[in-house]
């Protein structure tokens, strides 16, 4: 099993979703976060004429545990879903999972997520 991690922009979180719905992907969960990476912020003009540089960016951080079968199918359908194209569309990490315990059954393993 693999823990999946995608930072992506908060407008993207709705097709996200809805392209993990449509792989067959229904557990997930979303976390709003601030931070920055290789964009380092936004520079804007604010009043007087002075820039001002917001360095710490809104995002959407998605978790989602699935098999190892399913995991390159997950990372296209985010890749498909969140990409503009532009600086700051994310980046996708991919983590080994050692175990997965359904609470309310005691089932585990991939049965469990």
């Amino acid at each position: 099993m693999k823990k999946i991690e995608a930072i992506i922009r908060p407008e993207k979180l709705h097709e996200v979703k809805q392209a993990l719905d449509d792989i067959g992907i229904h557990g997930m969960n979303f976390i709003q976060v601030t931070g920055r990476g290789a964009q380092r912020g936004v520079v804007h003009q604010g009043r007087g004429g002075e820039s001002v540089t917001v360095d710490m960016l809104a995002k959407v951080k998605l978790e989602v545990v699935v098999a190892d079968l399913a995991v390159e199918r997950v990372i296209d359908a985010v890749i498909r879903a969140a990409r503009t194209g532009n600086i700051g569309d994310g980046k996708i990490f991919v983590i080994p999972v050692e175990e997965a315990v359904r609470v309310r059954t005691g089932e585990r393993g991939d049965v469990a997520v």
